[in-house]
């Protein structure tokens, strides 16, 4: 079966013990997988159904508790192993064009004018600067609990890049300013002035 994000996060829980799926959804909220995943109750459940038909993972006990819906604790497979491993392994060494939004939008900025340009980056920035430090108090409780690095290894990468990032954004912004980056007219104004000069020499 072809693999989702979600659908490895699932086997990847399942490989540290036996869960059902209410369960994986507060773990990886606790976890902040949420900021790597699209995670959504729905959407995890249908990832389990699917996993589940492969017989990457199997369903192992139901349980019910007073009048809440019956709960159905999974366990992977070794089938299930063998493909974590092969999506973990693969994911890390291939480099997938994913076509994130950001480029995209920077790529047509010029569409903007550059006052409006250096108004949206210095909001982005403070965005990425709130993450930023959410990253490092995350960081700082598992260092605090002694959390071996190996199982929270991302956010150490995903710190790199927003810093990366942020210092990329703050260096623009700067030249936008500055005017060290000549910033172009939209052509959208450019249009309507050649047609107000065109009609006011007709006139």
């Amino acid at each position: 079966m072809p693999g989702t994000p979600l659908g490895t996060t699932v086997l990847a829980l399942l490989n540290e013990r036996d869960m059902h799926p209410y369960e994986m959804f507060q773990l990886l909220q606790q976890r902040r997988r949420d900021r790597l995943v699209k995670l959504r109750a729905g959407s995890l459940y249908h990832a389990v159904g699917r996993l589940e038909a492969a017989e990457l993972i199997v369903a192992v006990a139901t349980e019910r508790d007073g009048n809440r819906p019956e709960r159905t604790t999974y366990a992977i497979t070794d089938a299930g192993r063998t493909e974590l491993r092969a999506r973990v392994g693969e994911a890390l060494e291939r480099s997938v064009r994913e076509f994130p939004q950001f480029p995209l939008a920077l790529s047509e900025a010029h569409n903007l004018h550059g006052e409006e340009v250096v108004q949206r980056l210095t909001a982005r920035i403070a965005l990425l600067e709130g993450e930023l430090a959410d990253l490092d108090t995350f960081r700082a409780t598992m260092l605090e609990l002694d959390k071996p690095r190996a199982y929270w290894i991302e956010v150490d990468y995903r710190r790199a890049v927003t810093r990366t990032e942020i210092e990329w954004l703050r260096a623009t912004v700067d030249e936008l300013t500055s005017g060290t980056l000549p910033w172009v007219v939209p052509e959208t104004d450019t249009n309507n002035r050649a047609q107000a000069a065109a009609q006011h020499t007709r006139g």
